[in-house]
């Protein structure tokens, strides 16, 4: 089974942020290895880290027409800041992963969600 790990940031400090910067060059250190761990996991497809909130364009079609709208659309603990996606053999397995992400550890969560193959 494929899963879907959507990767929401919530307090999660991310660089550039002045939150990031307060960390020591240990803690910043410990967040790059622990996705750098789960890059090289067998079964683990990296996906990418997305801009902050403020970046986005949000698309909708009513009636015909293209509306779109800057910026946030949803509050920003609850943005996805970045996702992979995991082959393997079963849901306790695609947790044990998440449980990985730094993260998880660090104020955000991780959603699994199975991928639909058709």
């Amino acid at each position: 089974m494929r899963y879907m790990m959507l990767i929401y940031q919530g307090d999660t400090p991310t660089p550039p942020s002045q939150e990031w910067e307060n960390l020591s060059d240990e803690e910043k250190g410990a967040v790059y290895a622990g996705y750098k761990q789960l890059n090289e996991t067998e079964g683990v497809t990296p996906g990418m880290q997305m801009q902050s909130p403020e970046m986005a364009t949000t698309v909708r079609v009513r009636d015909g027409e293209t509306l779109t709208t800057d910026g946030p659309f949803v509050e920003i603990k609850e943005a996805v800041g970045g996702y992979f996606h995991f082959e393997a053999d079963d849901l306790d397995a695609a947790i044990e992963v998440a449980s990985r992400v730094p993260a998880a550890r660090m104020g955000g969560a991780i959603e699994v969600r199975p991928i639909v193959e058709w």
